[in-house]
């Protein structure tokens, strides 16, 4: 008896530690439809767990998270592709809170080029 209760609380307190992890780097929150930005890229920050860019969109700062590195270069993208100064157009899908300004991108477009993320979400 006392090994399943202290089973139980094992697994519970796993499920608590884990299920913030999986909403945050999973697609949970964010919308299913998507929406397109075009802004200048004003701070990026690559590597895993995925890269984060600060897009200024019309004078209003959005976090746009980009994939991983393989992720990125998969897509053709190189780490001087994502710097400070280049203008972007990205694809992706913001944040299920509309206060938050905060997208996945799922494409990105370069000097009209396309670097698609996440082909099977297009």
């Amino acid at each position: 008896m006392m090994r399943r209760t202290c089973l139980g609380l094992l697994l519970t307190l796993l499920t608590i530690l884990v299920l913030p992890v999986q909403a945050h780097h999973g697609w949970a929150w964010a919308e299913d439809e998507s929406i397109e930005l075009t802004g200048t890229i004003t701070a990026a920050r690559l590597g895993n767990p995925h890269g984060q860019l600060t897009l200024d969109v019309d004078g209003t700062a959005w976090t746009v998270e980009v994939g991983q590195p393989w992720r990125n270069r998969r897509a053709g993208l190189e780490d001087g592709d994502l710097i400070k100064g280049v203008e972007i157009r990205v694809l992706g899908a913001p944040s299920r809170d509309p206060g938050e300004k905060r997208l996945k991108a799922v494409q990105l477009w370069i000097d009209g080029k396309a670097y698609p993320l996440y082909p099977d979400r297009l």
